[in-house]
Parts: structure tokens; C-alpha cells; sequence
């Protein structure tokens, strides 16, 4: 038996065309990434679509509980508890759930002019177009939020609200360890330990091998994943905050260029300035000049 729908405790809803057209693809809010048909599909035993050509929306379908399988982009996954993955528009793709272990799924299509960036990026940071995330209640409380608000009706403030809430939603599945609550064990990874110990430090300096002892790593280990996840060498982010701080002072302090290059661990004015200049294009007097009036 293959199913596309109907299961016991099942939820979905598809938001008209018409709807979609006059108050999401028109409005700039949400213009850019907008939901066309989400729901969710408890213990889908027999849950099976096959679609050759595809869909013209994305399809985000994140696993909760149980097992499956999906086959596009010329792979086939395993799917299980925790896992998601997002099918790219117009890219044929056939998924089911097991026959033993069904699984229960939340999913939603979206579409909108930035939501052909959510695949690259989980592309881009994973190396595939599935991934997966820890347990968090949260995401779970969102999800049922975005559907509550558009099971509600389809005026522009729920339009609205909703899918600006989708946005939210997907970066807590692209982005985990920056959606988990810094209260929680675990959370604070690399580039949170790191940032926070550069802040404490604004006024001084600090070595890679300093940083990398206290992540205890390698300095070369270090420097890959921190540029790996921000980018940036950690020297480069450092010098960044430095900067930061300094425009921060040059706004909204009456301290001298002197006094606000100590601030921020440089002792030789003329020094600080080139090293501001090269960072924000424009000299710290400039900058004061420009932006204070």
C-alpha cells in the first residue's frame, strides 16, 4: 500500500493561489521566502510520493521520530529521527516511510526569491542537502506557531507574521548551535567561547596560541574551524571587534583618537588610525566627523 495522505492525526494546510500571489510574492516582507503548503504527518505508515519533474516550491521535510528514505539530486538518503533535507525546486525526488518504523514528519514547501539560497546554504555548509539537528522543543513551539497563525486565516498581518516566523524557522535547522539556548549544556561552541573571550580582551592583545590553548586545540586545527565557521582568521575577527568597539567610542564617547586607540589595546595613535583606516575606509577623524553630526 502507498499513501500520499491520510493518515490518523494528520495536519496540513495549503494556502491559496490566490492568496499567495496578492499578499506574499507582493510584499517585500516576505517576498523573499514564503510558505505555500506545510503540515504534518504522525506515524505515516506507507507515506510514498514519487514526482518526476518535481514541484515548483522547495520541500523542507524534517524528521521527528521514525525512519524513511528519499532519493534526489541523483542520491538516496536514509532518513531518520532528527534528520531533514530539502528538495530543490523542479528536481525530481521520490520519498516513503518505513514499513516497520514509519516516520512522523513536520514539512513545508516554500518558494520566494531567496528560497533557492536555503539549499545552497545547507549545501554550501554540510556538503549535502540533508543534515541533521538536535531535539529542541522550541523549534517544535515554532513550527506549531506558523501553523496556528495561518490555520487562522489568511489576513495580511498572519501572512505576515507567519512567514517571517518561517525564516526563523529554517535558520534554527541551517544554524542549530546558534538557535540552542546559551542556558543549555553544550551550547557554547567554538566561535561563542571564543568571540566572548576577544570582547574581554578588546584592550589588550591576544595570541593564536592563547585561543587555541583555551579551545584546546592545535593553532592549525584552531585557525581551520574558526575560518571554517565564521570565514575570518581568529586574528582577523579580533582585529574586527577592535574596530567595532572603536567606531562604538567615536560615536558615542567624548574621548580623544589617542585615548580611544588605548582602548582598544594600541598604544601608538598613528598606528591605530592606519589600522582603522584599512578596516573601515575612512579615518577615525572622518568617520566622527561623518557619522556623529
Amino acid at each position: 500500500m502507498k499513501k500520499k495522505d491520510g493518515f490518523d492525526g494528520q495536519q496540513s494546510i495549503i494556502i491559496p493561489r490566490k492568496i499567495l500571489q496578492d499578499q506574499c510574492a507582493r510584499n517585500e516582507l516576505t517576498a523573499g521566502l514564503y510558505i505555500t503548503d506545510m503540515g504534518y504527518y504522525p506515524k505515516a505508515r506507507y507515506h510514498h510520493r514519487v514526482r518526476p519533474e518535481g514541484v515548483d516550491e522547495h520541500i523542507l521535510i524534517y524528521c521527528v521520530d521514525g525512519k524513511g528514505s528519499a532519493r534526489f539530486n541523483r542520491q538516496t538518503y536514509s532518513i531518520a529521527a532528527g534528520d531533514f533535507f530539502v528538495i530543490p525546486r523542479n528536481m525530481a525526488h521520490a520519498y516513503k516511510a518505513d514499513e516497520e518504523d514509519p516516520w512522523t514528519i513536520y514539512w513545508v514547501h516554500f518558494v520566494g526569491s531567496a528560497s533557492g539560497a536555503v539549499a545552497r546554504t545547507l549545501e554550501e555548509k554540510t556538503g549535502s542537502l540533508k543534515s541533521a539537528v538536535p531535539w529542541r522543543d522550541q523549534r517544535i513551539a515554532l513550527f506549531g506557531a506558523i501553523y496556528r497563525q495561518l490555520e487562522g486565516g489568511y489576513d495580511l498581518d498572519n501572512i505576515l507574521y507567519a512567514n517571517l516566523c518561517f525564516g526563523q524557522f529554517i535558520a534554527s535547522l541551517l544554524f542549530p548551535e546558534r538557535f540552542t539556548p546559551e542556558t543549555e549544556a553544550g551550547s557554547r561552541d567554538l566561535v561563542a567561547t571564543t568571540t566572548e573571550r576577544m570582547k574581554r580582551q578588546l584592550n589588550g592583545q591576544l595570541t593564536l596560541q592563547q585561543l587555541a590553548e583555551e579551545a584546546n586545540l592545535s593553532v592549525s586545527h584552531f585557525v581551520f574551524q574558526f575560518k571554517k565557521k565564521t570565514g575570518y582568521t581568529p586574528i582577523e575577527y579580533f582585529n574586527n571587534l577592535k574596530v567595532q568597539k572603536a567606531c562604538e567610542l567615536l560615536l558615542y564617547s567624548d574621548l580623544r583618537i589617542k585615548e580611544v586607540a588605548a582602548s582598544v589595546g594600541m598604544s601608538d595613535p598613528y598606528y591605530f588610525s592606519r589600522f582603522f583606516t584599512r578596516l573601515m575606509g575612512i579615518s577615525p577623524n572622518h568617520y566622527r566627523q561623518q557619522r556623529g553630526g
